[in-house]
C-alpha cells in the first residue's frame, strides 16, 4: 500500500485574530552552530527554531565531532570537546546549503576541510566563488573536485577582500576564517543583514576582535588559533516568519500580534506593507498588525539588505495576487527565483514573467487547488494564498516548509486559520 507524504490543506479563512511568537532565525542559528568549531567548550543557544534545517545541522556537527542536544523546547546545547575531524560525511553535507559555513572556521581552527558541495534550495545558481576567493587570498590552498572541496592552510592570514556583491553567505564563512588569522582581516562591500549581526555579536562574546558591525566595512584583529572561548547567545527573531504571518493578515484580513518581531530590521519591507494598506504598530514586545480592505498593488525591487530581501518576494507575490490593480517586482539577487510563479497561477494568479520581472494583476479571488513547494519561503506563501482561496487548498512537498518554519500550521490556525496537516 502506498503512504501518501504529508501535506497542507487550507481552507479560506475568515479575519485573523490573536497573537503568534516569533522564533529565533532559521538564517542565523545554523551560522551560529557552525560558529561552536571555533573554541572548545560548552555552548547554550536559546530561541532555537525547532526545524528541520536544525536538526540537520546536529548532525552535520555530530558528524564532525560536536554534540548536541535539546534542554528545552526552544534551548539547544552543543559540546565541541576538540575532538574534531574535519571532514564531513557526503551523507550529511548534501541536505542544505548552509552547512557551507562549517568551511571557515574548520579551515581556521584546524587548518584543513573537506566538504561536499553543498544542497539546500534550488531557485538559480549560488555559486561559492566568493568564498573560494576571499579564503585564497587569505592564503589557503583549495581544491575543487567534481564532488567535493578540500581546502588547506598552515594559518590563515590577514588581508584586504572586497566582495563583488555583498554576499550573506560570503561574509559569514569570511568573518569566521579570520577570527584566528594572523594579522588584519578587513572585508569590505559586506553584508550587513541582522543574521551577519547576529554571529558578529557571538564572535565578540566568545573573544574575538570585530569592527564595524552592522556596517559593509568588517575588520577582524586575527586571534592566536584556540583562544576563544564558548559562549550562550539568544538567536535573533526570524523577520522572515515574523513577515509571513503579516502577510497572512494582510490577505485574510484581521488584527493581530505577532510578538518579538523586530521592527528596525524589517522597515524597507513595512514600508511595502503601509503601501499595500496594511497598519503596522511597533509594540513594545513586537509589532501589532490589521488589514481591512483589499490591498494596493505596488512595485518592488529585491536588494540587499536594508533592501528588500528576496526571502519576503514570495509573500508579497502572494500579496499582490489579490491586491486592486496591477503590481510588479524585479529580482536583482536570484534570476531563477521564480520557479514558484506556475504554482500561484494554478490558483488562479494572473502572473506574467519578463526576464527578472514579474507582473501580476491582482484577481478578487483565488480558486483552491492542488500545489507543490519548490522552495522554503514559495511553500510558506503558498499557504498564505490559501488562506483567500475558494475550497480547498491542497499543498505538497512540504518537507521544504519544516525545513524553516516551527509548527506553521499550529501557528495560524491559533490566529483563527483553518490549516491541516495531513
Amino acid at each position: 500500500m502506498k503512504i501518501e507524504s504529508p501535506r497542507i490543506v487550507v481552507r479560506r479563512s475568515g479575519p485573523l485574530t490573536g497573537s503568534v511568537n516569533v522564533p529565533g532565525a532559521k538564517n542565523s542559528v545554523l551560522k551560529l552552530m557552525a560558529a561552536t568549531l571555533l573554541a572548545e567548550g560548552d555552548y547554550v543557544l536559546t530561541n532555537v527554531p525547532a526545524i528541520t534545517d536544525v536538526q540537520k545541522m546536529s548532525e552535520t556537527l555530530n558528524s564532525l565531532g560536536v554534540a548536541t542536544e535539546w534542554l528545552g523546547p526552544h534551548e539547544l546545547h552543543l559540546v565541541n570537546s576538540g575532538n574534531i575531524t574535519p571532514e564531513v560525511p557526503f551523507e550529511k553535507f548534501d541536505k542544505m546549503r548552509a552547512s557551507i559555513n562549517v568551511l571557515g572556521p574548520l579551515l581556521t581552527h584546524y587548518g584543513s576541510a573537506r566538504i561536499n558541495w553543498p544542497g539546500g534550495d534550488d531557485f538559480g545558481g549560488r555559486p561559492i566563488n566568493l568564498h573560494v576567493e576571499g579564503l585564497q587570498r587569505m592564503g589557503a590552498t583549495i581544491d575543487e573536485g567534481l564532488y567535493d572541496i578540500f581546502a588547506h592552510a598552515e594559518r590563515l592570514k590577514g588581508t584586504n577582500i572586497e566582495l563583488a556583491l555583498p554576499s550573506v553567505g560570503a561574509t559569514e564563512n569570511l568573518l569566521t576564517a579570520a577570527v584566528y588569522a594572523k594579522g588584519v582581516t578587513v572585508i569590505d562591500n559586506a553584508a550587513r543583514e541582522p543574521e551577519v549581526q547576529d554571529l558578529c555579536n557571538m564572535l565578540v562574546s566568545m573573544g574575538a576582535d570585530i569592527e564595524g558591525i552592522g556596517t559593509s566595512r568588517l575588520v577582524i584583529h586575527g586571534r592566536e588559533r584556540g583562544s576563544l572561548k564558548s559562549t550562550k547567545h539568544t538567536v535573533v527573531a526570524d523577520r522572515v516568519q515574523a513577515a509571513t504571518y503579516m502577510a497572512a493578515v494582510a490577505v485574510a484580513g484581521g488584527d493581530i500580534m505577532v510578538r518579538s518581531a523586530r521592527t528596525e530590521h524589517m522597515e524597507a519591507l513595512l514600508n511595502l506593507y503601509a503601501r499595500m494598506g496594511v497598519a503596522v504598530t511597533p509594540q513594545r514586545d513586537g509589532v501589532r498588525v490589521t488589514s481591512h480592505e483589499r490591498l494596493r498593488a505596488i512595485d518592488f525591487i529585491t536588494e540587499p539588505y536594508p533592501g528588500i530581501a528576496t526571502d519576503y518576494k514570495p509573500l508579497l507575490v502572494a500579496m499582490l495576487c489579490v491586491s486592486r490593480g496591477e503590481g510588479s517586482v524585479t529580482e536583482t539577487l536570484f534570476p531563477g527565483r521564480f520557479k514558484y510563479i506556475e504554482e500561484f497561477r494554478r490558483l488562479g494568479a494572473s502572473i506574467a514573467i519578463y526576464g527578472n520581472k514579474a507582473t501580476v494583476r491582482g484577481v478578487y479571488e483565488l480558486i483552491g487547488s492542488e500545489v507543490k513547494v519548490p522552495d522554503i519561503r514559495a511553500g510558506a506563501a503558498l499557504v498564505v494564498a490559501g488562506l483567500v482561496a475558494s475550497g480547498e487548498t491542497v499543498i505538497r512537498d512540504i518537507a521544504h516548509i519544516d525545513r524553516g518554519y516551527d509548527d506553521l500550521v499550529g501557528k495560524l490556525n491559533g490566529l483563527g486559520a483553518d490549516v491541516t496537516r495531513v
